[in-house]
């Protein structure tokens, strides 16, 4: 099993390009998967029947692991079983007959243009940290980037002239994203005046944002920036870095555009995911209505909270 393992994690590291997060979350959930086969009496992983793994997600369920955890789990082992057959190990799939933990879908946490706007507004520009701060939140903002994606951006894949940015997601898996004006102007004050400052001993690497040390940002060292701007705007929502992300989309649907063209533009594979921010666009739509709409409960309650004084 110990082979199968190092066969596939060598897989998921030269063939997939996935990021290391990915690789260390898949084969932490395969390696305890592999434990337990060995705790049951199971040798091979090629021995597996349909009733181990469901064995398993019940057991894990019963430890306590969330739902969203279980799912992850199970898709890691149905993600082993695939490269098995495709490397012609295994004829039959016992991951196959087995379904997914039902979860609770959240609606993300989004910003109103307005808060957008005014986080957007707080980097002083008159010194190099704050003109790249405000550089990677027009950027970030603008094109509805993954934060990986905005902190591995190379200089060479900013194409000014086209109004396009080129972007590796998940996988390595290439899109071409618009980009607004103004974010390329301040992209371009950025690179001009502050980014040389930032790279003077040359370790950069081709990136286009930078640490104080030259290099690559981290993604905690991005998430300290943005924190630092969400509380000085006093912004009490719960607020990460995928949410200038969710917004991004919000804001595009809020005001008509294409489902599938906001699909292209976060990269998603499936339009599913993307249709999450229909949902919060109705929701939405139901806040306005029921603040302005004559005939709403909340303003029929109103009318005759004022009919009786």
């Amino acid at each position: 099993m110990n082979d199968l393992f190092q066969q596939y994690k060598s897989y998921l590291v030269f063939e997939q390009n996935l990021s290391p997060n990915s690789i260390d979350a898949y084969t932490r959930d395969v390696l305890r998967f592999l434990k337990y086969l060995k705790t049951i009496g199971i040798k091979s992983a090629l021995q597996v029947k349909a009733a181990h793994i469901q064995r398993l997600i019940q057991l894990l369920s019963e430890m306590g692991l969330s739902a969203q955890s279980v799912a992850r789990n199970l898709s890691s082992i149905r993600g082993f079983y695939h490269f098995l057959i495709a490397e012609n190990l295994l004829d039959q799939d016992p991951t196959e007959t087995i379904d997914r933990p039902k979860l609770a879908r959240r609606l993300p946490s989004v910003l109103t243009y307005d808060e957008v706007q005014k986080i957007l507004s707080l980097p002083d520009v008159s010194n190099h940290l704050g003109l790249r701060d405000k550089a990677m939140l027009e950027t970030l903002y603008a094109c509805g980037l993954r934060i990986s994606e905005l902190l591995t951006l190379q200089i060479r894949d900013i194409h000014e002239k086209q109004n396009f940015v080129r972007i590796f997601g998940k996988g390595r898996k290439e899109r071409l994203v618009p980009i607004s004006d103004t974010a390329l102007k301040w992209i371009k004050r950025y690179s001009d005046q502050a980014r040389p400052l930032l790279d003077r001993y040359q370790r950069s690497q081709g990136v286009l944002f930078l640490s104080v040390r030259g290099t690559a940002m981290s993604r905690m060292g991005f998430w300290k920036i943005l924190k630092k701007y969400v509380d000085k705007a006093g912004i009490r929502k719960e607020i990460h870095p995928h949410t200038f992300r969710h917004s991004f989309a919000t804001h595009l649907l809020e005001n008509g555009a294409d489902l599938r063209a906001v699909q292209e533009m976060l990269g998603h594979a499936d339009i599913s995911t993307t249709q999450i921010y229909t949902h919060v666009d109705r929701t939405f739509l139901l806040q306005e209505y029921q603040s302005f709409h004559p005939r709403s409960d909340a303003n029929l309650s109103k009318t005759s909270w004022k009919k009786t004084r």
